[in-house]
């Protein structure tokens, strides 16, 4: 990530910060809409689980500039998200909720730099989660 993403990400999710509740609740719907499988996965009070999200998120993005301090913190979410019973098909379609929950948030102010910006945070993060997910699983055996 440049330093220009990082600042798009980080100037954009400021905007959003203020509606964190409604965006939460659009994230989870657009999430369920995209998925409906992934709706079990979530058995507590979704108020809270937003409440989670957001602050996770906040988190990630204050932390760009600084990724090396927060990926131990990345990697056990993703090993927390293997014993939730995640799918890994399911990094992609929370990314999409993502994008569109961001646009529905930033509205004009969702540009393609914006997106790319975000699209590269994402994917970045959700590959750490995914790569720790994966490391204490046996390799595949080949016959």
């Amino acid at each position: 990530m440049t330093p220009e993403q990082i600042n798009l990400v980080q100037s954009s999710w400021n905007q959003v910060k203020p509606i964190s509740e409604q965006a939460a609740e659009l994230f989870y719907g657009r999430l369920f809409e995209l998925d409906p499988s992934l709706r079990p996965l979530f058995k507590g009070d979704m108020k809270e689980q937003g409440k989670k999200l957001m602050a996770t998120l906040n988190l990630a993005v204050m932390s760009l500039t600084k990724l090396d301090e927060i990926l131990p913190a990345v990697q056990e979410l993703g090993r927390r998200h293997v014993k939730y019973g995640v799918p890994d098909e399911s990094y992609k379609t929370v990314g999409e909720a993502l994008l569109w929950t961001l646009q529905q948030g930033l509205g004009e102010g969702f540009t393609d730099e914006v997106k790319e910006a975000w699209t590269i945070t994402y994917v970045t993060l959700s590959n750490v989660m995914l790569d720790a997910a994966h490391e204490d699983q046996p390799a595949p055996t080949t016959s």
